[in-house]
């Protein structure tokens, strides 16, 4: 979009009008009234309206002049903030990186994941979660320096990706306190009895947990399936079922929903992977996730 309007014109007439008057304007600025005056004239000319109007001995805002103000108020008063912005920004300039988390990704584990980015200084951390597909076409076209999975970027000539394993975590059964106390069967024979909550199928570890059901013959109760692991402690923290999830994060689970541990599946593995488009790395905060 073209402006027809000088914005050094908008200036002069911004502080005609706060100072109420082109003298004090002028004195303020360190320059002729004339000056001032033709400045003034020319954006109005350019904006098609007349911005003051003559009272008594001096001047005053018009309908337009008003409605003018108010927009060169909010222009200025975000312009004069500039130089302070500018220089508390070279002081601590901040180091961005783009991070794409599959959504079948536990937040409590992509916490960990990320963990080496907190111990650095003025890191700004940019988070998209969604699709595995999806994100991977946006780090192949550089809109994301990195890719958290639970599974590794598949073999294309298209895509041209890389994947490292930062971490794997074998399984553990968890569970609300009232189920733990009225289970009256050892573990894994209490989960033909209990209410189970488990990942979708998008989830790479469901199919294996779905394996180890028929393993151990056990004919599960799933009372609720869900994409969002976050969503599923919540449910399971209000006492809907029991349900799986890394060994890793045990910690966090009892200090954050006040869950327990029911059992063990040592036979189950999930990996985590993370996925960038440069053979080499770059970025040194790229770095600092895979070397951990």
């Amino acid at each position: 979009m073209t402006m027809s309007y000088n914005y050094r014109h908008l200036y002069y007439f911004w502080v005609v009008a706060k100072e109420g008057s082109m003298s004090k304007a002028a004195i303020r600025l360190e320059m002729a009234i004339q000056t001032i005056s033709a400045q003034v004239h020319e954006l109005e000319k350019s904006l098609g309206y007349l911005l003051f109007k003559p009272a008594g001995r001096g001047i005053t805002l018009t309908e337009s002049g008003f409605a003018a103000l108010e927009i060169a108020d909010q222009i200025f008063s975000l312009g004069e903030k500039l130089p302070e912005i500018l220089k508390s920004a070279s002081k601590s300039p901040k180091y961005k990186i783009h991070i794409g988390v599959s959504d079948g990704l536990s937040k409590l584990v992509t916490r960990q994941l990320l963990d080496p980015l907190l111990k650095i200084a003025n890191v700004q951390m940019i988070v998209h979660e969604g699709e595995f597909e999806d994100l991977l076409a946006d780090l192949a076209l550089h809109r994301l320096d990195i890719v958290l999975a639970d599974r590794p970027a598949p073999n294309s000539k298209n895509l041209n990706l890389y994947s490292e394993e930062l971490t794997k975590s074998s399984l553990t059964w968890y569970s609300p306190k009232q189920f733990i106390e009225e289970s009256k069967k050892a573990f894994p024979e209490c989960l033909n009895h209990l209410p189970i909550l488990l990942p979708t199928t998008h989830s790479t570890v469901r199919f294996l947990i779905d394996q180890w059901f028929t393993k151990n013959g056990i004919t599960p109760n799933i009372v609720g399936e869900f994409e969002d692991s976050a969503l599923l402690k919540t449910f399971a923290e209000s006492g809907m079922g029991v349900f799986p999830s890394v060994e890793i994060i045990q910690k966090e689970l009892k200090q954050s929903y006040g869950i327990e541990v029911l059992g063990h599946c040592k036979d189950i593995y999930e990996y985590f992977f993370a996925i960038r488009s440069e053979k080499k790395i770059a970025n040194p905060l790229v770095e600092a996730i895979i070397k951990q």
